[in-house]
């Protein structure tokens, strides 16, 4: 009787521990990454697309690989981070995107980049149009290697950009690559409203097919 009563506490503490370890399992970060790497990619091309639009170039550069931020970080988020412009622009483009001002700009089919990003101006100066949240559209893909961009998994990503008297659509696809063990930005490209309608507007941004 005594015997049973003293392997009771042993028992109890040996099924908490089996279960603690359980836990800690499905809670590793790790685990999870491998069990689902699409999550992990699309906080990490979000990330990296709200921190371009808000100009928060240290941030962008902190998700972009090293072969996308050509340098450190900080080298990288200087050479970024726009200087204030003394005469505004006064004929912008119709379809602005803040993707624009980064060193490796979106290209399309025919080789061309887009325009810089415009300022309209204003009584106290320079006017930035605003941008919405971003959003996914669809689901991440598997993208074969491109040129000088590794294999990796593209996003389809899309904000409003709001002038006071007009809002537009941008889509962007990103490639996102593993560096060191870390999902970071390697490639980002603008996807033209028709291309997002049919077809594989993914693959055919980042890849070119």
């Amino acid at each position: 009787m005594n015997r049973r009563h003293a392997l009771a506490p042993a028992l109890l503490l040996a099924a908490g521990l089996a279960l603690t370890g359980c836990s800690d399992t499905a809670d590793d970060p790790k685990k999870k990454e491998t069990a689902d790497p699409a999550a992990a990619v699309l906080a990490v091309a979000r990330d990296y697309q709200q921190a371009a639009n808000a100009d928060d170039w240290r941030r962008a550069c902190e998700l972009s690989t090293t072969r996308l931020r050509r340098g450190t970080v900080e080298q990288c988020a200087t050479r970024l981070t726009r200087a204030p412009s003394a005469t505004p622009t006064t004929n912008p483009s119709s379809t602005p995107s803040p993707s624009a001002s980064t060193y490796d700009p979106p290209t399309y089919a025919d080789g061309s980049t887009m325009e810089p990003f415009p300022t309209r101006p204003t009584p106290s100066g320079p006017e930035r149009a605003s941008t919405g949240p971003v959003k996914t559209e669809g689901a991440p893909v598997d993208v074969p290697a491109s040129g000088k961009h590794p294999a990796g998994i593209g996003v389809l990503l899309s904000y409003t950009v709001t002038w006071p008297t007009e809002t537009s659509t941008v889509r962007t696809a990103l490639r996102v690559v593993k560096e060191a063990g870390v999902w970071r930005v390697d490639q980002s490209e603008d996807v033209q409203d028709g291309d997002a309608a049919h077809g594989d507007p993914i693959r055919d941004a980042l890849v070119g097919g």
